[in-house]
């Protein structure tokens, strides 16, 4: 049987763009195939639309929470590509590493969003104060 050319041949074509984008200054890396980022300001009122929905209970439990982890995983990557590093951008990539989200991390979780981003809703959607990281991880299942 003869075998495949594909690590000899494919691999250094693979490898190329990766390598590439720590060879000059303005390389910016992302997620290849991502869709582009959000610009900063749509991507926070994405957030606060999701955050709202959460706290709204508008929709299966299930698709609030994809809501806001999608919400916050755009605003992550707005956040990186503007060059942002506030407490909403760090929210964002906590968030967006959290692998599984029960209900209570999920509000905990929106109404720091809605706090964080100065929206006018967040004291009407301030039943239970906001949650500092260190509550939120230990939220997250």
């Amino acid at each position: 049987m003869a075998s495949r050319p594909w690590p000899s041949l494919f691999l250094p074509a693979l490898l190329t763009p990766l390598l590439s984008l720590g060879a000059g200054d303005s390389a910016v890396a992302a997620v290849m195939g991502a869709a582009p980022a959000k610009p900063y300001p749509e991507a926070v009122a994405a957030s606060q639309v999701a955050a709202k929905a959460v706290l709204a209970r508008d929709g299966r439990e299930s698709c609030l929470i994809g809501k806001l982890t999608n919400a916050l995983l755009s605003l992550s990557s707005s956040c990186e590509a503007a060059g942002e590093r506030g407490a909403l951008c760090r929210l964002a990539d906590q968030a967006a590493a959290t692998t599984r989200w029960s209900m209570v991390f999920t509000d905990a979780t929106a109404r720091s969003v809605l706090e964080l981003s100065g929206s006018a809703d967040a004291a009407a959607h301030s039943a239970a104060p906001s949650a500092t990281a260190a509550e939120l991880q230990s939220a997250a299942p």
